[in-house]
């Protein structure tokens, strides 16, 4: 193996802090070179994170490329990094929004500080994704709260200090649920091998007890502990309430990262840790999970009919589409994983799409009231067909991304119940009624306010920012056998293993 290979997943994750540093001691100049100058550190950064494609080996299920350096011994706590067809696709998610969300800024006032933020921001993100170390799983989605507590309260709207507080709050109170269970594993482990650890391939081996007898036995507790921590990141129903007001306050840039991105961290962060470390008492829970998945897939797309703000639909139909995406989690066959997984990266492009549209329009018109517009298709023809692109992408028309994941899902979810499948299938209709009707309300019609007279087209940067979103629709849409293929053998062998969960890797027990 190369210098490279062997440091590659290292490099990625420092590389964006290093140049958030580069960005913050820049000489003061003007907010365009600022720009230009992260924009360019997040291109490098997505240039070197498709060197994965090459090196990743889709033939095996084991965790690849891993770097593993000794940080705590006294607590066996190491820097474990490593990728596999899980976390491959999400790892390339988030540099591929990246600089997209760094070109796509409008913002006026500290941009030095705006494009630090986001650079840290892709470290802690992509250290979420390969950390293999429990400690440094928990650091690295710690780390995040920083920067988008930032980001939703500086640069936000009026009621940015309020939601910024509920979203710090709420992921706060489920990051101490979880750091509550780590320390009990670590010492579990020490009770059970005698040293501690706290690499999760070890926390894989642990016997932890499960009283069927009892509802609330410690491996069910430790479960509930993590899983309420990741599926308040999801969100998923009852824990929602955080993030329409996190999307509605955010800049654009931080809806596109939260949308695209973060929501992710926490089905990712459910399927790796919470359902191979405690699968009794994932048994036990599955049946009430899978019942909150359906009724949040059904009430987010209601919620969302009834918005006239054109950010607030997007959000509850993001909790809409989460719901689906752990709805396939949860059904725990090969389609319904493989789809979930599909679909976070579709979910990721697509409503990261969505919300650039909006805050195109929102830069034009200052208001985000769907009654505002009309006949936007006369003044902004180009605008009007990025937008259909992304409308027809939200509601899964065939072709495009949408209609795999989603499918997929449905089929997985027919095998297990059907009657699940029917009434997660509700979201297929529903989402296409309240996405067909936003983009007719917005883009039809008559221009009955004078102001959207004379709106301005997209401009080269914002074609530039679209286009590529864009071609990765109707790529994942039209071949989607690349990203599923690469992903295959982990899911089938987390599918099968679940229970019995043991991944491969050269230094497991050290």
């Amino acid at each position: 193996m190369t210098f490279l290979e062997n440091h590659l997943l290292s490099i990625l994750i420092f590389l964006p802090l290093l140049g958030s540093l580069v960005v913050f001691l820049f000489p003061k100049t003007s907010n365009v070179k600022l720009q230009m100058v992260a924009f360019g550190i997040s291109l490098i950064e997505f240039g070197l994170s498709l060197l994965l494609l090459r090196y990743f080996n889709s033939s095996s299920h084991l965790i690849q490329l891993v770097q593993k350096v000794s940080w705590i011994p006294e607590l066996g706590t190491s820097f474990f990094v490593g990728i596999d067809g899980i976390s491959l696709w999400l790892v390339l998610l988030t540099t591929f929004l990246t600089p997209i969300v760094i070109l796509s800024s409008t913002i006026e006032r500290n941009v030095k500080s705006y494009m630090a933020c986001l650079l840290i921001l892709e470290t802690a993100m992509l250290g979420t994704f390969v950390s293999f170390d429990l400690i440094l799983f928990y650091v690295f989605w710690e780390m995040m709260l920083i920067p988008m507590y930032f980001l939703i309260g500086i640069w936000g709207g009026a009621r940015r200090i309020y939601a910024t507080l509920k979203f710090f709050i709420y992921t706060m109170a489920g990051g101490v649920l979880m750091l509550l269970a780590i320390i009990f594993l670590v010492y579990l482990h020490y009770d059970q091998f005698g040293v501690f650890s706290t690499s999760l391939l070890n926390m894989y081996s642990l016997q932890i007890p499960f009283e069927t007898s009892k509802i609330f036995n410690i491996q069910s507790l430790l479960f509930l502990a993590f899983a309420v921590a990741f599926l308040i990141k999801v969100p998923m129903f009852p824990f929602h309430t955080w993030l329409p007001d996190a999307h509605v306050e955010a800049p654009t840039g931080g809806s596109v990262i939260l949308a695209g991105v973060l929501l992710k961290m926490g089905a990712y962060g459910f399927l790796r840790f919470a359902m191979p470390l405690f699968p009794e008492a994932l048994q036990f829970f599955m049946p009430y999970l899978i019942a909150l998945s359906i009724i949040g897939i059904i009430y987010g797309a209601f919620l969302a009919l009834a918005q006239t703000d054109l950010k607030k639909l997007v959000a509850y139909s993001s909790i809409s589409h989460m719901g689906l995406i752990m709805l396939g989690l949860l059904i725990l066959n090969t389609n319904g994983v493989s789809g979930s997984i599909f679909q976070m990266l579709c979910h990721g492009i697509s409503t990261g799409a969505l919300f650039l549209i909006v805050g195109i329009i929102y830069d034009r018109r200052h208001t985000r009231e769907i009654a505002s517009f009309g006949g936007l298709t006369k003044v902004m023809p180009y605008f009007s067909v990025a937008f259909l692109m992304v409308t027809l992408s939200s509601i899964a028309l065939p072709s495009t991304n949408g209609f795999i994941g989603e499918f997929l899902i449905l089929l997985g979810t027919f095998e297990k119940n059907p009657l699940w499948a029917v009434l997660a299938a509700s979201t297929v209709i529903l989402g296409a009624y309240y996405m067909l009707w936003m983009f007719q309300r917005v883009m039809f019609g008559p221009v009955t306010h004078p102001e959207n007279k004379v709106l301005s087209d997209l401009s080269l940067r914002e074609i530039c920012v679209m286009l590529p979103m864009i071609v990765m629709i109707f790529w994942m849409g039209i071949y989607p056998k690349p990203f599923l293929s690469r992903m295959e053998k982990s899911i089938d062998y987390l599918v099968s293993n679940y229970k019995h969960y043991d991944l491969g890797i050269y230094e497991k027990h050290q």
